[in-house]
């Protein structure tokens, strides 16, 4: 078997309904605060991140609607799939964020889940509503972009 390299990523979930409905400006990872059972969980490849969202309150930021299966042997120690949970960045991070947020009119959605050197880690992206002739065109380009490959291919 061969061995993975601590300093990997290794993405477990990604969120391509975001890309397809958002216009993705930044990036940011962030940790996420779990509980032993939720990690185990996540290693498997149980989460789903389809319809979740990052929220700012209090100045501590938190995933919501992100959907972790319970464990199966987790017994009592299981928690709810659907909990809100932290986020861990820096305080200056959170706050620059709140305050793109706010002006903008942006809104913070989750990319991926990945494991980084055995920390949990979710890539959240600043981003911004496609309108439906934006998603449209994004299909249009890609089918060409693939139809040139194609050609190329072939000839």
């Amino acid at each position: 078997m061969a061995q993975v390299q601590q300093d990997e990523k290794q993405i477990v979930a990604q969120n391509k309904k975001a890309r397809h409905d958002y216009f993705v400006l930044e990036t940011y990872e962030a940790g996420i605060e779990l509980f032993g059972t939720e990690v185990k969980s996540i290693r498997k490849g149980r989460v789903n991140l389809k319809d979740s969202w990052c929220s700012i309150d209090g100045g501590e930021i938190f995933v919501n609607g992100m959907h972790v299966s319970p464990y199966e042997q987790g017994n009592i120690f299981n928690r709810d799939p659907m909990r809100v949970k932290r986020l861990l960045m820096h305080k200056r991070e959170i706050n620059r964020l709140y305050g793109t947020i706010k002006q903008q009119g942006l809104t913070l959605v989750p990319l991926s889940v990945y494991f980084l050197k055995g920390r949990a880690k979710l890539e959240i992206g600043l981003c911004k509503g496609k309108k439906i002739y934006d998603k449209r065109e994004t299909m249009a380009q890609r089918d060409a972009k693939r139809d040139m490959e194609r050609a190329m291919k072939n000839s």
